[in-house]
This record gives C-alpha cells, sequence and structure tokens, in this order.
C-alpha cells in the first residue's frame, strides 16, 4: 500500500516536471538548427562555389576560404538579396570598419531574411555606423600589455595575442581597433618577447593563445609556439581561442589536431553564439580536436536579436554538447565602439542563468560573466539562491522558487576534532 502511494507521488511529480518543460519543446522547433538546415545550407554552397569558379577540393581546403573571403557590397550581394540601401550601407562602412565573410560561413546565411543570426553575425549593417557609444578598447588591452602581445590581468595566467586574422570579421567583435587594413601575423621578435617575459615570471602557469584567430596561422608556426611554452617548466597546460571550427571548420584537419596532440594538456575554446552555426561539418572539425584529446569549450557572446532568449540559449547549449564541447561561458557583449545594437541587459543574462538552472542539466550550464570596465577581470553574474543567513542555518531557494532552511555550522578544524 505504502509503495502505491509513494508511486502515485512519482507520477504526479513526475507530470507536473513534465509541464515545465513543454514551452521549451514548442519554441524548440521554431529554432533554426544547423542540423536541419542541411540541404539548404548545400545550396548556398553550390551558388556561392559557382560564383567563384570553385572546385569541392577548393571548398574543403582552407587557404582556399582564407583567400577568397567576401569584403565587398558587389560580391554579398550576389549570395544574398539586399535592397539599393542595404548594399550602399555595407559600400559605407566598409570604408570605416573591415569586414570579411569566409565563404562557408556564407553558405550559412539565410539570402533573404535581413535577420538570419548568423548573417547579423557577419554582414555589417548600418547601426555600426551611427553607434558612437562605446570603447575602441574598452579592455584596457593597451594598459596591461608589459611585454611583446601580452595581456596580463590576473596573478598567475595571461594571453599571447598572436595575430589579427580572422576567417570573419565578427561584426560584434570587442579586437576591431586591431583589424587594420591588412592582415598581419604578429613577427616572431614580439613572440618571443611574450615567450620570454612568461619564461622570467614564474607564477605563470597557464597561457592562452589568441588573436585574431591563431588557427590562421600555418601549423608549423602554432607548433613554434607550442614549443616555446613547452620549454618553460612552470607552464602547466595551454589554450587556444578559435572561431575557426564555428567560420571555417575546414581548417581543423587531422594533421593540425596530430600536431596539437603533442602539446597536452591543451584546451581549445570556440565560440558559438546561435544553433544555426552547427553544421555537420562543425561537428565533424570539433569530433577531430576531441579524438585527437582535445576538450572543449564554447564561450558565446549574449548578442541582441541573435542569443538573448532562453530557448535559444538552451538549445544552443544541448546542440554544443551534442558535438562534444561543454558549454563554458556566456559573456555579455562589451561596449565596443560600433557595436551597441548588439548589447542586451545584464537582466536578459540573469534570466536566461536563471532559467538555465533546473531546467537543464549542470553540463548545459555556462558562467554568465561581465567584463569589469578597464580590464578589471571576469566578474560572474548570477541569480541570488541565498536569501538569508541565520545563525545555525541558511535560507536558500531552489529552482523553483521555493524557499527553505538548511542546516549550517562553523567550520571546525578537524586537527582539532580528531
Amino acid at each position: 500500500m505504502e509503495n502505491l502511494k509513494n508511486r502515485e507521488i512519482s507520477l504526479k511529480r513526475a507530470e507536473q516536471l513534465s509541464s515545465r518543460v513543454q514551452d521549451y519543446l514548442e519554441a524548440r522547433e521554431k529554432i533554426q538548427k544547423g542540423f536541419e538546415l542541411k540541404e539548404v545550407f548545400a545550396g548556398q554552397k553550390r551558388k556561392i562555389m559557382d560564383l567563384f569558379g570553385a572546385t569541392e577540393d577548393n571548398w574543403q581546403d582552407w587557404h582556399w576560404q582564407i583567400k577568397n573571403r567576401i569584403r565587398d557590397a558587389e560580391t554579398i550581394s550576389k549570395i544574398l538579396n539586399l535592397t539599393d540601401e542595404e548594399e550602399s550601407s555595407i559600400e559605407e562602412i566598409g570604408k570605416k570598419y573591415r569586414w570579411a565573410i569566409s565563404p562557408y560561413y556564407a553558405s550559412l546565411m539565410d539570402e533573404n531574411d535581413k535577420y538570419c543570426p548568423v548573417r547579423m553575425m557577419a554582414v555589417p549593417s548600418g547601426a555600426e555606423i551611427v553607434d558612437e557609444s562605446g570603447d575602441e578598447d574598452p579592455m584596457a588591452e593597451e594598459c596591461t600589455n608589459p611585454a611583446g602581445s601580452i595581456t596580463r590581468r590576473y596573478p598567475d595566467r595571461l594571453i599571447i595575442n598572436v595575430t589579427n586574422v580572422c576567417p570573419m570579421f565578427c561584426r560584434h567583435c570587442q579586437r576591431r581597433r586591431n583589424i587594420g587594413e591588412n592582415d598581419q601575423a604578429q613577427p616572431w621578435e614580439k613572440i618571443q618577447e611574450s615567450l620570454d617575459y612568461i619564461a622570467s615570471n614564474r607564477e605563470i602557469r597557464d597561457v592562452l593563445i589568441t588573436g585574431g584567430d591563431p588557427f590562421t596561422l600555418p601549423d608549423d608556426q602554432i607548433e613554434r609556439i607550442l614549443q616555446g611554452l613547452k620549454a618553460i617548466p612552470h607552464v602547466e597546460y595551454v589554450r587556444i581561442g578559435s572561431r575557426a571550427p564555428v567560420t571555417m571548420p575546414q581548417r581543423v584537419t587531422d594533421q593540425l589536431c596530430s600536431m596539437l596532440a603533442k602539446y597536452h594538456p591543451l584546451f581549445v575554446n570556440v565560440h558559438f553564439n546561435h544553433p544555426k552555426e552547427i553544421t555537420e561539418e562543425t561537428r565533424a572539425a570539433c569530433e577531430k580536436m576531441s579524438n585527437a584529446g582535445i576538450p572543449l569549450g564554447n564561450q558565446a557572446v549574449l548578442l541582441n536579436g541573435i542569443n538573448n532568449d532562453r530557448h535559444v540559449m538552451k538549445l544552443l547549449n544541448h546542440e554544443l554538447l551534442k558535438i562534444r564541447v561543454r558549454p563554458y561561458y556566456i559573456f555579455h557583449a562589451k561596449a565596443v565602439r560600433g557595436t551597441g545594437h548588439f548589447r542586451t541587459s545584464i537582466k536578459d543574462g540573469i534570466e536566461i542563468m536563471e532559467y538555465l538552472r533546473g531546467y537543464t542539466s549542470g553540463m548545459a550550464i555556462p558562467q554568465f560573466i561581465v567584463n569589469a570596465p578597464g580590464g578589471k577581470g571576469k566578474t560572474p553574474m548570477m541569480p541570488t539562491y541565498i536569501l538569508s543567513w541565520g545563525k545555525d542555518h541558511v535560507l536558500i531557494r531552489n529552482w523553483e522558487g521555493e524557499a527553505m532552511e538548511y542546516p549550517d555550522q562553523d567550520t571546525e578544524n578537524i586537527y582539532d576534532i580528531y
């Protein structure tokens, strides 16, 4: 009888839990997903290949993708159905802000929908020119550069910026000031100066290689940097930040992965912002790196009109786990000049985090981060689950908003106990 009663309670609770996810299940059907658009992407790919007179071998060659980046209004207008006003706006923006799009990433764009999330992240919009808010360098990276091409904000870790080149110049880029007029990798003298600085500061245990995109460098140049870091005894591991697996997955070759696998422990953080970016090609790229023993994390940016929606972000994180990428960070967009139209309220991010907790597994919940102004560091933003402190308890609330007391006590010295 007791077992029957418990089963009835369990079934009632299961029904209640099931009802809580119905809104997501309905919303999920309306969100564009890269895996479901395979045939549409194939059609766009054929159109772009015909435009460039390219073969399949060309398309799969990352060097060809870089060389043939789309960077003028005339070419993009042959791929997308643009109004005269949009085409004119792109020409005008190009005089102030450089832009470029890999042919692969262009194949993911809806040719008719100007609000296609992929298109919004890649194609310049008039909002960039009218926006005079923000700074060129809101993170004050120019003031945190003690040597070479280093950015240092923390006691035990730092960044080496190795190039200004990207397969695509995202319209929300935090380093658009570095894009300049020409592609330019850092000269080896600057990289060596960076390595020498790291070697002479034994507290540095974690190094992030970034840019631009480090994966736009040839394999041998990436390996030379990794060799230099591996030779420094106090560097415990290396991270690489790259959006190439998203915007130009052809770059992730077997040869690249074999080379990277020689320098473990090595981590790669990628940058997916919308489920539409997760395609068969990006899955293959991420799986190659995972099979080489490289843990992958995702650093998304909260972008207005693209992913500042709880259902979109939840689906993005679920799709990421399916391709063996762990959601790591959601960044609040920085106040970079020309990108104000992408910025959201911090409240948007908090509401997303509130929704994720309890409504999906912990594996699918990244940290929501605000970069403090002036390069003062990453600051986690999260809902408040501690409501108050008592003498011997803490008043907490759970993901359903239910408040309850949780027993608490002062920590005793374990050596005194024994």
